[in-house]
């Protein structure tokens, strides 16, 4: 049976009922914002490529942590930018670390913020890779002992999720390891399990200045043709004790996405990246889009693919629509 007994848009009609309709939901509680924490006092600093995003010193980063949980933003993903860089990015790990630093200091101001760290090594490193170097190539199993001290120390800290992002084999079975050691055995791990080597990190690299000194990421970044090989990524760190997973980007891995929700099912996030956010940024500027409805609709399909959470630089804005964040 067909038109003209089925009328598809009979469901289409009425807004309630499109609303009451709605499959995939949007909600505030499901993002996640980042935040950049650079070294000194009184700093405020807008990133060229992604307007609205700024680098903060801790002083101001208080600030602005707390205007984020009045908005009712649970969760904030940190990265740091040290001042000192060296080869094998000890201010990662450093007791007095600018992330370790932030940590303290927000578990005591905003307490009710959910605090996520990215653990990687690229921001600290004098080369921006995400490993230790060694005749020009990015090894694997010396790194995984610095990332787990940097776990640790996030952990000691006050984090309240760690997010791996180095891709780097082995490193979610170290991390697990090391904590359940030393009593952090209820610290969650969100798993960069799905990272591919995109053009999308462009901007990101210019608010943590990460981008690498020589050559590219392509050695342990997975390679955006594949999509098996992430579904192999994600069963091994699950395998390894990773408690979520992360797809990034969002919006040319919408497919992933909808693979690893269908295979697995641990809570699973995506990461709307900052080329994402950026390209949206200049459409806007220059009148092409209405930005409302663009950022809703990616959103919305990030959330309609399968991701749980969405971490986002859009996140403030959607939380100043409060409900008014469905498209229909």
């Amino acid at each position: 049976m067909g038109y003209p007994q089925i009328r598809m848009r009979r469901l289409r009609e009425n807004k309630l009922l499109r609303k009451m309709l709605s499959e995939s939901t949007l909600e505030l509680r499901n993002l996640i914002y980042p935040l950049f924490v650079i070294e000194g006092e009184k700093i405020k600093e807008e990133i060229s490529s992604m307007p609205g995003i700024f680098r903060f010193s801790l002083d101001y980063l208080i600030k602005e942590a707390k205007e984020i949980a009045d908005a009712g933003i649970p969760a904030v993903i940190l990265f740091g930018i040290p001042k000192i860089k060296d080869e094998l990015g000890t201010q990662a790990y450093a007791p007095s670390g600018i992330i370790q630093k932030t940590l303290k200091k927000l578990k005591k101001e905003v307490p009710d913020l959910f605090l996520i760290t990215d653990i990687c090594l690229c921001e600290y490193t004098s080369h921006g890779h995400c490993g230790i170097v060694e005749g020009g190539k990015i090894k694997n199993d010396s790194t995984l002992e610095l990332l787990a001290k940097t776990a640790m120390s996030h952990a000691q800290a006050g984090a309240d999720m760690l997010a791996p992002s180095d891709m780097m084999d082995g490193r979610i079975k170290i991390i697990r390891k090391t904590l359940d050691q030393n009593s952090f055995e209820n610290l969650p791990i969100l798993s960069y399990a799905s990272k591919f080597a995109s053009a999308f990190y462009g901007p990101f690299r210019e608010a943590a200045d990460s981008t690498p000194k020589f050559g590219d990421r392509k050695s342990y970044q997975m390679n955006p043709a594949n999509s098996k090989e992430a579904l192999r990524e994600v069963l091994l760190d699950i395998e390894e004790g990773a408690d979520l997973i992360m797809v990034k980007p969002a919006l040319a891995y919408l497919d992933i996405i909808q693979k690893i929700r269908n295979l697995i099912q641990h809570p699973l996030a995506a990461y709307n990246v900052s080329g994402e956010y950026s390209l949206v940024k200049a459409a806007a500027k220059k009148g092409w889009i209405d930005e409302k409805k663009m950022i809703l609709e990616i959103l919305t399909g990030i959330k309609r693919a399968g991701a749980d959470l969405i971490i986002t630089y859009h996140a403030k804005e959607v939380a100043k629509w409060k409900e008014k964040l469905t498209l229909f």
